[in-house]
């Protein structure tokens, strides 16, 4: 998971974990069902669904979204 963290100490902007390291949301694997779903690649969604992959990055079992959308 270290591969997903950045190290640019002059940019306070973006996604950070709870350890204060901050997340390179291009790095986070992107499961199947956020490909058919009509918030992907939605600026406005971005953040939310970043963290939502990687809070369920390690977990076991189907890939969960509340907010999925059909395209």
């Amino acid at each position: 998971m270290s591969d997903i963290f950045e190290n640019d100490d002059d940019d306070i902007s973006g996604i950070y974990d709870d350890d204060g390291n901050k997340i390179n949301p291009e790095l986070v694997p992107k499961p199947s069902l956020c490909l058919l779903c009509r918030k992907d690649n939605d600026p406005r969604e971005e953040m939310l669904c970043t963290l939502n992959r990687l809070d369920q990055q390690d977990e076991e079992g189907e890939f969960l979204c509340g907010a999925y959308e059909q395209k």
